[in-house]
This record gives structure tokens, sequence and C-alpha cells, in this order.
């Protein structure tokens, strides 16, 4: 569905997809008929995430390693036609005399800050690491309200016991969109985290998460949360996938409900991404994988499957049409699905076998944009020319998720 064309229709909407070896630009109009492919960039280099500012349009940055440069963040201030690295990159800070040092292994999440501050971005990284640019990305530092606390040993256990593949990480950070100084985080290992004060302290957000790897009944901390979501228009309503299931966060109770109960028991609730729809904060959609004993990371009997909610998690949908119907073994990693702000929404979703799915009826419908890629880590969607529908303005409360 993808083509090359010398003279691309005007550019309404981007897919910006990282892999295990490079980065590529999906661009479509308005009609989201027309797909052109841009790329690749950073061929033969880890990109973990690709992100478009949404303040301004063009200004880009890619977290990447590579074996020469290891682990950095590159910045292009013209929609990826030409890229800088970054004069510092996110390092943790220097170990004192006698004592055993951070090294970031990679820069792993990249987040733009609030709309009132327009050059602010933050970076999570392997192991688990908050950094702060406060010039578009050219030079990093390290928050040490997270980095240097004197809990976060305790909170991210030992690297080198951390059994999540590719090592531990602290990923989904997320800005509050009515409040700069609101902060959410998740890390795998560790849990998720909030600041009310720009990252100078932190208090754990994980009661009422399972942790069936620990020995202790809900834990205070160290949870494997693979993905969590505040919805933009309503931010006191929080999603995320974990681990040990699929939950839902009302800020009235500040206790998380395991909506992944309801899904059907020959599914299960484990996975790694979660999507939000753009202006309803009951609807979001979920890619199972199978999450038997042996943990394979693959679709549930090789028959890939969104599954989606209109609810908030009460009911659930299989959405299947068009997609596979057996041996498809692939997976999609927790940065790897997305969504667009069109009415009807667009959804999308890469593979561990370098395949780009989207429906553009709200997951009734799907079709391969295009195969062949690598390995896919991440998804992220960037209206350059904003859909006809606009959201609603921000909510600070949203509705009981138990109503």
């Amino acid at each position: 569905m993808v083509t090359n064309t010398k003279a691309p229709t005007p550019i309404a909407l981007a897919i910006l997809v990282a892999t295990r070896k490079g980065a590529f630009i999906l661009t479509a109009d308005k009609t989201r008929t027309h797909w052109d492919i841009q790329g690749p960039h950073f061929l033969g280099q880890i990109v973990q995430h690709l992100v478009l500012d949404p303040r301004d349009g063009k200004t880009m940055l890619a977290a990447s390693r590579a074996g020469h440069l290891g682990p950095t963040v590159f910045r292009s201030t013209d929609f990826g036609k030409t890229w800088a690295e970054a004069k510092k990159p996110p390092q943790f800070p220097k170990a004192k005399d006698g004592q055993a040092g951070l090294a970031v292994d990679h820069v792993f999440w990249l987040t733009s800050g609030h709309a009132s501050e327009p050059n602010v971005w933050y970076a999570g990284s392997s192991p688990q690491g908050l950094f702060r640019s406060d010039d578009g990305g050219v030079t990093w530092a390290s928050v040490d309200g997270f980095n240097l606390h004197p809990d976060r040993s305790k909170w991210c256990g030992d690297p080198g016991q951390d059994g999540t593949p590719d090592g531990p990480k602290l990923h989904s950070v997320t800005v509050d969109p009515a409040d700069a100084k609101h902060l959410y985080i998740a890390m795998s290992s560790g849990g998720v985290f909030e600041s009310v004060d720009r990252g100078e302290s932190w208090t754990p957000l994980n009661r009422g998460v399972a942790a069936d790897f620990l020995p202790m009944p809900d834990p205070e901390y160290g949870h494997d949360p693979h993905c969590l979501r505040a919805h933009p228009l309503f931010p006191d309503r929080v999603y995320q996938q974990n681990h040990c299931g699929i939950y839902a966060l009302d800020r009235n109770t500040n206790r998380w409900d395991r909506i992944g109960d309801n899904m059907p028991e020959t599914i299960g609730d484990i996975g790694f991404p979660l999507v939000l729809h753009p202006r309803d904060p009951d609807v979001l959609w979920v890619f199972p994988m199978d999450g038997t004993s042996v943990w394979p990371r693959t679709a549930l009997q090789g028959k890939p499957a969104v599954y989606g909610s209109r609810n908030g998690g009460k009911t659930w949908q299989r959405f299947d049409r068009g997609l596979p119907t057996a041996q498809a073994w692939f997976t999609v990693k927790r940065q790897a699905m997305c969504a667009d702000l069109h009415d009807p929404v667009g959804l999308y979703f890469g593979t561990t076998s370098g395949e780009v799915w989207a429906s553009f009826d709200e997951g009734e419908n799907w079709c391969c944009l295009i195969q062949h890629l690598p390995h896919i880590y991440a998804l992220e969607s960037a209206a350059l020319i904003p859909p006809t529908r606009r959201p609603a303005a921000i909510l600070r409360s949203s509705k009981s998720i138990a109503q």
C-alpha cells in the first residue's frame, strides 16, 4: 500500500517508525489513502524511539544506539532532512569516589514537554534513568530528584538481576497536559511513580497492581508495567498494560482496577502496548500476546488480533478482520502501537517481523501498509495538518470508571 513517488501529495499525517536497523517515516495525505515512505535514517543503528514535536510540527528527536557512538539522541529541525547529534547526550551523574556509578546503555523513551515549555523534552533510559532537556534536545541533564534519590536502588533493584529483555528501562514518561509540574513514569522493573514538582520528588503509584513474581501481596513498588498512558484530555484517567494484566486508575480512588479480568479467559490480559482514543477516555485498545508459562512473546496461537473496549474495560471486542489468520508469530512491543487524531480514529501497529498494519475505522478492518522493515521497536503518529475535528478542552477530572 505504501509507494515511493517523486512528487508526493501534501502530507497530513506521519507515522514514525523506529527499528533495530534504522528509522523510517510513513506519510499520508488527509484521506489516508495515499502513503509514501522516507528513509532509512540511521541505517544500521538501533533506533529505540522517533518522535515529532507536536508544538512546532517540524522538530524530531531520535533515540539511537550505534557501536561507534554509543547511546545518544539526534535532533532534526527540518522534519528529518538533516540530523545533528546532541552536544550533551543523557548521562548519569558521576559517582562519588569509591562508589559504583551507572552508565546509560541506551536511551529508550522520548517525550516532548508541556505546551507551555516549548523547548523542554524528557528521556527515559536503560538502566532506569530520567533526563531533561531545556534547549530542544541539544543538551541533556540528569533529573537528580529521581536518579540520585536515596531509594532509587530499592525501587529499581539490581540491574544485573532484572529479567527485562534488553535490560531494565524507564519508559512511558508522561507530562500532565493540565500541569507542567505533574509527571508520570513507569519502570520495567520498578513500577509506576509520579511527581508533582517537575521531578524533584517521587511517590510510588502501584496500589492494586499484582506483582506475581514478588513474595508479598500489593507491594508499594517493584512492579513491571509494560506501558502507561494518561488520557490527553482527561488526565485523571490513567491506564497501564502490565506484566500482570491490564489496569485502569481513577484518581478519585487512587487504586488500580484490573480491567483485564474482563478479557476472554482464553486470551488473557498479557501484552506490551496500550493505546487510548484521543477524545474518549473510555475507549482503548491492546494487543494481547501469549502469556502462558513459557512466555513466547508471540501472538496467541499465531493468530494476531487487537482487542478494544468502549466502556473503560468492562467488556472487550476482538478485532482481526484483515489480519493473518494463522502462522503469524510476531508480537508488538510496548511503544509500537499508536492512534491518530482523525474521525474515525486510525490505529497502527508495528511488528517484530517488520510490518506496519493500519486500521482506518478504529479496528474494524486492517490492512498492511508495508512489509520487510527491520524489527520494529516503536511507532508514533504525528498530525501535520490538523484533522477537521479538533479535540475538546482538557478536563481536570473524568467520570469515575465505576459509573
